[in-house]
């Protein structure tokens, strides 16, 4: 197949030297980056529906900063105070920095791990050594994967929704005329299907698919699509090496 133009369906990145720019340029294809989902924070009377009592935790389990942003905005609106000797724990280095936005920033109150994933052992190892605090893991409604590698430890450990993921639904107006799309979460599967009725006809679909994380590619496979880009993998770890690798093979056939 002849691939000109990509849909990320992620937010522009903020970075100019972001690898998908470098991909772009490299294999002369145009990338458009569209979000197929949003999300939609729980408002205090939503939130207070699940008994969480926002004071009684010690430590908080950070894996993205749209998770940051809304534990903070429902503190501030249901009035409680964050104390000082709350311990963070987040997946990236990226999510830890971030909190600077709310919090003072002590390394001895804030560790991080390498790889984003909450299987990461530098990451679980700092979870260990404070296994007896009281976590709290903020999240959407759609839990992030690996989760079985916090519950396995015997923490004592709430995740807590703290915002919906949706389709983030095409105006009427909008083109579709993608070769190839990138999937991050199974609700974007969902949100194609809805806004895209006829992207299979004959049984042929209308573009390439390519995702990342195992149940977003479950997702693909119980929507009866064909998956024709995984990651991550043991060559491709990212998304980006993935897509770079895809298109390098499928330039020689």
């Amino acid at each position: 197949m002849n691939i000109k133009k990509i849909l990320v369906s992620q937010p522009k990145p903020a970075s100019p030297k972001s690898p998908y720019y470098e991909i772009a340029e490299k294999h002369n294809v145009e990338i458009v980056f569209r979000p197929m989902i949003k999300v939609e924070p729980l408002t205090v009377k939503e939130f207070r529906q699940s008994k969480i009592n926002l004071a009684d935790y010690s430590a908080i389990i950070f894996t993205a900063r749209t998770a940051v942003d809304n534990f903070f905005r429902l503190c501030e609106e249901s009035r409680v105070n964050v104390p000082d000797t709350m311990r963070y724990f987040c997946t990236t280095e990226q999510i830890a920095l971030y909190l600077q936005k709310y919090i003072v920033y002590r390394k001895r109150k804030i560790s991080f791990g390498l790889t984003g994933r909450l299987d990461d052992p530098q990451f679980l190892a700092a979870i260990q050594k404070n296994s007896k605090e009281k976590f709290l893991m903020p999240s959407s409604d759609i839990l992030p994967e690996r989760m079985s590698a916090l519950t396995d430890m015997k923490i004592d450990l709430t995740p807590a929704t703290m915002y919906r993921t949706v389709s983030n639904d095409f105006t009427p107006d909008e083109k579709f005329d993608y070769d190839l799309i990138l999937f991050f979460s199974p609700v974007g599967i969902h949100s194609l299907l809805k806004n895209v009725p006829d992207f299979i006809i004959d049984g042929k679909q209308k573009a390439l698919i390519g995702t990342f994380g195992s149940p977003t590619a479950q997702a693909v496979k119980d929507a009866g699509l064909d998956l024709d880009i995984e990651a991550p993998t043991k060559e491709n770890p990212s998304m980006t090496a993935a897509l770079d690798d895809f298109l390098t093979k499928n330039k020689s056939l």
